[in-house]
Parts: structure tokens; sequence; C-alpha cells
């Protein structure tokens, strides 16, 4: 049967007063096409995004480091108000190196893009964190939301965040409403977990890479494997690669092709409906080469395009045929295997600073530690964590940021999130990693609540397995719910296997 012909995207409201065409515009394609010194022109740019909206396609996405897609956006804005004309929804990201995230280093953040936008309102600011290991994400959204409050910013959004992290925002009262993640059939990590709590908390998903840089289009059925030769082909290739190769690839292409002959719509247009029926997903974004090529015809077919029972059959049974993308949302930016365009981030994370610095203990030479700035340490006589020859000892770790807050008041799960990542910071300053860590005790407020602190332990130690022990102890120093510590060894790893 075939899909009534739609006029216009699909809509939906991100928020109360925020509503959006679930057919989002990625600009990110900018950057692409101002590789090598190129210079899209920025008057066609707006012309080519002024035909979008005009066409309902009325809200676009972009970053800080697109090129000159904030400016290109700003210019389109300007002539929808010149016009009297309800100017386009624009999201942007803000996507800063981890290091000290304090008041003045946001506001120059925001007030960048809100200049280059020309607008005095950012209607959605997304931001991104490389490493929670650097705790700096807290005091930045902290920030974001009192310049919401002043009404810099309508909504709150964060890019690439995992569960866990966006627990440790929700749990520490930050009001995020949506969370950008790469979500396809190449990919679609984002419908377990993330999915779950994104509907508990009422929070939205932004799914970028529905179509896996272009690669789930009738273009590819049947075609030979390409050369990576633009950088969406890099990334997405990588994925490819990651579920099983070029031939798995066909076989889930084989599939959305009898899909789309049945509902006479595009392969495109069944794999990116397929992510819209996700029920935590608001909106699904498409890149668009501004200029140069559009799909908006094809596009706006999805309105009316509906898979029944057997479509979804066929796609799961196609989707079992192909290996899983390991982690999280985000994860392909922080940890091997690095789904990117770039390839193995690892010498970008490395050029990241320490959270902590360590110091040698003049009285103990050979033996180094690391304060993390709590008044209590000289006080009560006590280090962050040290190392002594190829151990490293961490102290007993709460979820305390800065000077004394309690991050996630009453939620072991974010808790225990906050925790180990200081811990990891701990260990990264001397010289180790959670890889390193031969044992840690977790102890409790409360006994009942065993298990979700253990399955985030579990999230961060499954490869290695540390010796663990549990304990619930009748009342922690503090408002928290839970404490840990940590010892690692760091050295040869093929060492223990000689003995």
């Amino acid at each position: 049967m075939a899909a009534s012909l739609a006029s216009s995207p699909p809509r939906c409201a991100l928020a109360p007063g925020l509503e959006i065409s679930r057919i989002i515009t990625g600009l990110w394609q900018i950057a692409d096409m101002e590789r090598g010194g190129r210079r899209v022109d920025p008057q066609a740019a707006a012309s080519a995004m002024a035909d979008y909206v005009d066409a309902g396609f009325d809200t676009f996405d972009m970053a800080d480091h697109y090129g000159s897609a904030e400016l290109i956006a700003g210019d389109c804005a300007r002539r929808f108000g010149a016009g009297g004309r309800a100017r386009p929804k624009l999201f942007t990201k803000w996507c800063p190196e981890p290091g000290e995230m304090t008041p003045e280093v946001v506001r120059a953040g925001v007030q960048r893009s809100l200049d280059r936008l020309g607008v005095s309102t950012i209607d959605l600011l997304q931001f991104h964190w490389w490493s929670f290991e650097h705790s700096g994400y807290l005091d930045a959204m902290k920030e974001l939301a009192v310049l919401q409050r002043e009404g810099k910013i309508s909504e709150l959004g964060v890019t690439n965040f995992d569960t866990d992290h966006l627990r440790v925002l929700v749990k520490h009262g930050i009001p995020v409403v949506s969370n950008q993640v790469c979500f396809s059939l190449l990919d679609p990590r984002p419908a377990g977990d993330m999915s779950a709590f994104c509907r508990e908390y009422g929070i939205k998903l932004l799914a970028y890479g529905t179509l896996g840089g272009g690669f789930l289009g009738d273009r590819w059925l049947g075609a030979p494997r390409p050369r990576a030769d633009d950088w969406s082909k890099m990334k997405y290739l990588r994925f490819v690669d990651a579920i099983g190769g070029w031939e798995t690839l066909q076989a889930i292409l084989t599939s959305l092709a009898g899909i789309a002959r049945k509902h006479a719509v595009s392969i495109a247009n069944v794999a990116t409906r397929w992510v819209l029926d996700q029920p935590a997903v608001a909106a699904i974004i498409v890149g668009a080469r501004l200029g140069e090529r559009e799909h908006r015809a094809d596009n706006v077919r999805l309105g009316s395009l509906a898979l029944d029972d057997d479509d979804r059959a066929a796609l799961e049974r196609a989707l079992a045929r192909a290996r899983r993308i390991p982690g999280d949302c985000g994860d392909e930016y922080r940890r091997p295997p690095y789904l990117t365009a770039s390839g193995d981030l690892s010498h970008h994370l490395d050029k990241i600073p320490s959270v902590y610095k360590s110091v040698a203990m003049e009285a103990r030479p050979g033996r180094r530690r690391i304060d993390s700035g709590s008044v209590w340490e000289p006080v009560c006589g006590y280090s962050r964590a040290i190392r002594v020859g190829d151990r490293i000892l961490v102290s007993g770790t709460t979820a305390t940021h800065g000077s004394g807050a309690v991050v996630c008041p009453g939620d072991v799960a974010g808790q225990t999130v906050y925790i180990l990542d200081k811990i990891a910071a701990s260990l990264a300053a001397l010289g180790g990693s959670l890889d390193d860590v031969v044992r840690t005790r977790i102890y409790l407020r409360d006994a009942r609540q065993w298990e979700t602190a253990s399955r985030v332990h579990g999230r961060y130690f499954s490869r290695v397995r540390p010796a663990n022990t549990l304990i619930e102890t009748s009342a922690l120093v503090g408002d928290y719910e839970v404490e840990i510590e940590a010892e690692a060894v760091v050295g040869d790893p093929t060492e223990a296997a000689t003995h």
C-alpha cells in the first residue's frame, strides 16, 4: 500500500512553548563543505535555509564548530524577522574543551553563539563534554541553567551523554529536556537503558545518524563498498564495520527495500520512520548540504508512512544478524572502538588536562600524592590518593563536588557514577586507570540499595573485575548514600601470567 503524500513534516512539542519539526535539518555538513579553506557563500546558503523553512522544515541543528553554520543561520533568521514572519527554530551546541568551567567561561561560550546567530535567546542550547572524569560539566550546566533563567537560553539539552551521566544531571536538579544521540538501524543502542530513563523523566531524544551517513538509502543497495572520501563516509563506514561489515549492511538494506516496495516509499523513509517510531524520540536530524542537494520531497513522506507489525518484525530479524555496537550512547567519542570521522581519538583525550596534580612527598621519597582541594585533607592529615611504587590507594570517596556540594542527594546510582569518575581522575593523576584497579570497597547507608550501586560498579569494572567488598554501615559522615575506596596496581599486565 502506498503512503499518502503529506505536504509538510510532522511536528511535536519538544518542551512547553517550543514546537518543532520532527525532521530537523542538520548543518554539520557546512564544516565538511568548508574543509581545506573553502568558504560557503553565506547569502546563498541562507537562501537555501529559507527554502527549507517555507517548506515546513523550520528547525535547524548546528554547533559552535560547524564552520560558519551559526552565521548562516543568523542571516536566515534575520530575513524572517525583517519580514514579520516567525523565525526558524535554531538549536546549537557548545562543545568546550574540559577545564575549569567558571561562570565567565560559560557565559563567553554562550555569548559567542548568541552573537553569531544574531538572537537574544537560543531556542535549545545543547552541551557536549568530552571526559566525565573531569567534573567541570556540572559547573557548566549549573551556569547554563542560570543563563536560562536570565532568558538567554530557552531550553537546555545535552549531546552524546550516556545514561549514567544524564542521570547525574537530572538527579542534581539540572533542567534537561533533550539528549542528542546517534540512533539508527546501524546503531540501536539508545533503544535500551537510555530510552527507558528518558521516558521515566520526560526527556526527549534527538536522533542523528539515522541514515548512517546515507548508507541506509537506495543508492547503496547492491552497490560495492565505496571509498571514504568525505567525513560522513569516514565515520559511518566504521559503524558498518562494527556491526559486521558490508555484507551485514546489505542484509539490512535488503530488508528495508522489501518494506519500501510494499509502501511505495524510499529505503531512507523506512529507516528514518523506524527511528521516529521509537517512543523516546522527539525528532530525527537529517543533514543537508545547503545549496548542493536536498531531500525535502522525500522526507516529507515520513509523516504519512506507518510501519506495521510485519515490517517491524522483518527489521528485527535483520538486526539480529548484526553485531551490537558496544557500550552506551556517546561512548564512541570516549573509548574504543572510536566510531568517529577521525577514528581513534585517544590522542585528543590524552591532551585533556588532569583534574588533579600529583606532588612528591618530601618526607617519603618515592611516594606521590594528590589532593582534591578539600579543606579537610590537610586538617585531618590524609590524601585523596597516594602512589607507593606500583600501588595506588584511593581514599574513601564520596559524591562531593567542589568545596562541599553533595551531588545527586538521595540517589545511590548518581552518586556511585560521580564517585567512580572521581576515582578514575585520581588514578589518572598518578599514572593509573580503572583498568589497573584490583580491589574496591563499597560502603552503603542502606543495604537494600546494593544492586543499584553494584550495577553501576559493573558498568565501570566488568572488563577487569577487581576484588570487591560491599558493606552496609549504620551511618556515613555527611549526607551521602554511598562511599567507595579503591586500590590499583600499575605494572606489566603480563607479569601475573608468569607466576
